[in-house]
């Protein structure tokens, strides 16, 4: 029990340290760009950044999880389920990248009413294989509960990223903001090829290929598509729900009169500057979470166990969004002012903010109800919570509030979706 328990939280640490760190790199991209590129360039990033992060879940199907979860249990060799997912991982995104690039003209000009988001688009869709092997290795090291490589290979990715944009996008710029947008999109190529040598580095020497282990393995890649396509589930249906929202938020609020600029502007107001500074705390959350899932996969027949754990990353992770959210809404102009050099977005913080301690207890629970084999009942949850999301947008939008019809909407979706997970765990636990 002490093993494990060293184990759990020297795992957490470590991410926690990581994630910190990833965090503050990130961070300082994120300002970089968003003071050099400009307006339009943060409004065509922010349009975009829905169907990049529905791709990105598609592409990776659940497999860092399904491997971490298999190889936790130490049935599989993982270097057998490695070999046999990256096929198919592969032939994915040859089908999305043909998709994006077949559809990319039509949702860029009839759905987000953003025509110069086309190229950036289609950017964005080439990047897709290289996220996925990264994923598919980080998995199996989650798996072996070795945070290091993760750890490690994030913080060089974030560093190397950040040196060559800073040398980088003045330079696109010249060329104009598409073709800025466009560079910054695909630099991520070059990051995730970073990421992937460091984590091939730390693979066990022992770690050989040979033809017979190019095969893939037909049991194998069953095992993980029925652990990761559900435990990927409410990721893809939370990700369609953020794909048609700036959809759905444009379309309507055209309807009653507002314009197409003043949408696209203030989407991106919301989603740069406001979502971006709520969720900057979520890395020790993120750790946390992560480093559950493995626990809890090997702990899930001692529900005592499982129970005791769950607590203490719950009252943790409250206990951080309560300090966060507070800070945030006493500080949000001066933060806005002194990071972003605006004051943008600072009412919806104060009225986000709050509300947003809940949103850092999803994870957990995420984790908690992966790992005890419950993924398709989140799945469910998350599918209500987004019908309820965008029902409220069209709703809300019809009282000429602005913005403020998405973000009450948000609220909402936050609190249905934390209140019956909840409810959803408690009853396993008590059950047991």
């Amino acid at each position: 029990m002490i093993l494990i328990k060293n184990k759990f939280i020297k795992s957490s640490l470590i991410l926690i340290i990581g994630g910190a760190l990833t965090k503050l790199f990130g961070f300082f991209i994120r300002i970089y760009f968003t003071r050099i590129i400009g307006q339009d360039g943060i409004d065509i990033y922010a349009i975009i950044m829905p169907t990049f992060s529905l791709l990105i879940a598609i592409a990776q199907l659940g497999f860092p999880i399904a491997i971490s979860h298999i190889i936790a249990k130490g049935e599989k060799r993982g270097k057998n389920v490695i070999l046999s997912v990256i096929p198919i991982s592969i032939i994915l995104n040859i089908i999305l990248i043909s998709l994006t690039i077949i559809s990319a003209h039509y949702l860029s000009h009839n759905l987000l009413h953003e025509p110069r988001a086309e190229i950036p688009l289609i950017c964005l869709s080439l990047v897709l294989p290289f996220i996925s092997i990264s994923s598919i290795i980080r998995g199996y090291f989650f798996g072996k509960q070795q945070m290091v490589p993760h750890t490690l290979s994030n913080i060089i990715e974030q560093v190397v990223k950040l040196i060559v944009i800073l040398f980088l996008l003045p330079y696109l710029l010249k060329y104009g903001t598409i073709v800025a947008v466009s560079g910054f999109v695909l630099i991520n190529i070059f990051s995730e090829i970073i990421s992937i040598i460091i984590f091939l580095l730390f693979l066990p020497k022992n770690f050989t290929i040979s033809k017979e282990d190019i095969k893939p393995d037909l049991g194998t890649i069953k095992e993980v598509l029925e652990v990761g396509i559900p435990s990927v589930g409410s990721r893809i249906i939370g990700n369609i729900g953020f794909f048609l929202e700036p959809i759905i938020l444009t379309y309507i609020m055209m309807f009653v009169g507002y314009q197409s600029s003043y949408i696209v502007s203030q989407y991106a107001v919301y989603n740069t500057y406001v979502i971006g500074l709520l969720i900057v705390p979520t890395f020790f959350i993120t750790a946390l979470s992560t480093a559950l899932i493995p626990e809890i996969s090997k702990n899930s027949h001692n529900k005592i166990k499982v129970k005791k754990l769950f607590k203490k990353v719950m009252v943790l992770s409250l206990i951080l969004g309560i300090v966060a959210n507070a800070f945030l809404f006493f500080s949000a102009e001066y933060i806005l002012k002194i990071i972003f050099n605006t004051t943008k977005g600072v009412t919806y913080i104060k009225v986000l903010a709050p509300f947003f301690v809940f949103y850092y207890l999803e994870a957990p629970m995420a984790s908690t109800l992966q790992a005890l084999g419950y993924a398709k009942y989140q799945v469910r949850i998350t599918a209500i919570g987004i019908i309820i999301k965008l029902s409220m947008i069209v709703l809300l939008s019809l009282f000429k509030i602005g913005i403020y019809c998405l973000i009450f909407a948000e609220v909402i979706f936050i609190l249905i979706v934390v209140l019956l997970n909840y409810l959803k765990i408690k009853k396993i636990l008590r059950s047991s």
